[in-house]
């Protein structure tokens, strides 16, 4: 390990480094982020001290035994098609399936620890078997501790409904010691509190009174398949829970509204505009075409919520060899939503 305080972590399917940027900010340095889209690739590359770390291949290419007693943690966000109401529900019988791959791949790495994420509908009564089989009982057999959790993105900072289940799995010596992150609900801002400046960056006059209907939390964001057409809001419901708030859902811009929009129209939200809300930095340099980046941000893990988790894996495994890394990261403040992180 290059630094006292930090951990190692390894992460596929990592799309445009939402889980990445979470863990980071947690005190994980990467060694390898395993993604396949080109566009996705490009956006970690963008981000300069992760450009040597990207591994552009399919999962099911990549092996893990060069990092064997080097990982402190294997993370990842495995496709969800094969558990999403929005998909077929095939579970195993899906061919985008990656939850074995990811099991292959622990094992030949061993890491102390485990963080998957994926959709809710994964914790179905469905896939009680495949979760059994599937995932625990190899994580069991390997000495691991598998752990279950429905998140909601908005208790940890995230103006956004976006609730995901959260794997960690961490050896007996280290899962006494993990806790899940409390929820803080009120560390939540609302759409318009965190778009206010950036829909007014240019230079509509309405934006101020704009910011103050958009008193809710966003719709849960929905990047889309490949297949899927120009980006928009997400589904019917989604875009009248848009509306209510003063915005157009059926589009999405590539800059803020000019000074001759209406006082009182609905904007159009930007790509940037949606990646705050999802709690990426401001900056976040997303590349390709406006869809390409539309669906890299309607596909990602909130880094906030990465992070608090990201932070309790740590905890727990420093707890586990004390004398390995110091305890405690100061506080990071800001991640795109505009509050300090637990």
């Amino acid at each position: 390990m290059d630094s006292p305080a930090q951990l190692t972590s390894v992460e596929i399917c990592a799309g445009a480094g939402g889980q990445a940027h979470g863990l980071e900010n947690a005190g994980f340095k990467h060694l390898a982020l395993v993604e396949n889209d080109r566009w996705c690739c490009e956006t970690l590359r963008a981000r300069r001290p992760w450009r040597d770390q990207v591994r552009e291949l399919s999962v099911k290419e990549w092996k893990a035994t060069t990092f064997k007693g080097q990982v402190d943690l294997f993370a990842g966000g495995v496709p969800c098609p094969p558990f999403s109401r929005a998909g077929r529900r095939l579970g195993a019988d899906d061919e985008r399936d990656l939850f074995p791959t990811a099991i292959e791949l622990i094992s030949e790495c061993e890491p102390r620890a485990v963080m998957l994420e994926n959709v809710r509908g994964l914790l179905a009564t469905d896939f009680d078997d495949y979760r059994r089989d599937v995932i625990e009982g190899p994580l069991k057999e390997m000495g691991y501790v598998p752990r279950w959790k429905l998140l909601e993105a908005r208790d940890y900072g995230v103006p956004q409904l976006r609730p995901r289940v959260l794997l960690v799995a961490l050896k007996e010596d280290a899962d006494e010691h993990f806790a899940w992150p409390d929820q803080d609900p009120d560390a939540t801002s609302s759409v318009g509190e965190v778009l206010r400046r950036e829909m007014g960056r240019g230079g509509w006059k309405g934006a101020t009174e704009w910011a103050q209907r958009a008193k809710g939390i966003a719709p849960t964001l929905v990047g889309g398949s490949k297949k899927h057409g120009g980006p928009d809001l997400g589904p019917t419901q989604a875009k009248k829970q848009w509306a209510a708030m003063g915005v157009n859902g059926h589009l999405v811009a590539t800059e803020p509204p000019g000074p001759d929009f209406p006082l009182d129209g609905n904007p159009v939200l930007t790509v940037r505009m949606t990646a705050m809300l999802q709690g990426f930095p401001r900056d976040w340099p997303f590349q390709g075409s406006k869809t390409a980046a539309y669906r890299q941000v309607g596909n990602a893990f909130p880094p906030p919520v990465a992070e608090a988790v990201g932070r309790k894996i740590r905890a727990a495994l420093i707890a586990s060899a004390p004398a390995a890394l110091p305890a405690v990261l100061p506080t990071r403040v800001e991640r795109g939503h505009g509050r300090a992180a637990a």
